[in-house]
């Protein structure tokens, strides 16, 4: 969504989904929140190298924003529901599928558990808030308000 907010000859749109991410927070004047997203994408989970550090050195926000990337879209799911999307969308096609697949749901899941624990909550009990949704409306509005820093939301 950030991508298609911005134009076309924007530097940031090059970038990764999480590198991206994080790049535009550090634009916003938020660069504290950038590592916090820079891992996030669930690709992030099998790619070795990155994994190996991420697990070692995540702080426990960067591991709530890597869950939550794995039970939200548009709305909250459990994270079966969001792989089976991604498998749906991406496929054996793009590079998803297969070992990398069963890798990133035995990560994701270690994830869950470790995130859930933390909370002492169970998985089934993780629910979004009544303020959420008000919340991302108000959101939605103010970048789709022209002047925003999201105004570019019509270029495609």
């Amino acid at each position: 969504m950030l991508r298609k907010r911005l134009p076309r000859d924007h530097p940031i749109r090059a970038l990764p989904h999480g590198d991206g991410s994080a790049a535009w927070l550090t634009e916003q004047g938020h660069p504290e929140l950038a590592r916090i997203v820079a891992n996030h994408p669930v690709g992030r989970l099998v790619d070795e190298e990155r994994y190996r550090t991420w697990s070692a050195f995540a702080g426990r926000e960067e591991r709530i924003v890597a869950y939550a990337d794995k039970r939200a879209a548009q709305r909250l799911a459990p994270m079966s529901v969001r792989f089976a999307d991604w498998d749906h969308r991406y496929g054996e096609t793009r590079g998803w599928g297969g070992a990398e697949r069963g890798l990133a749901w035995q990560r994701a899941q270690r994830l869950e558990a470790d995130v859930c624990r933390a909370a002492s909550v169970e998985p089934d009990d993780v629910r979004r808030l009544a303020w959420t949704g008000p919340a991302l409306r108000a959101a939605r509005v103010i970048l789709d308000s022209p002047g925003a820093s999201g105004e570019a939301g019509a270029q495609q």
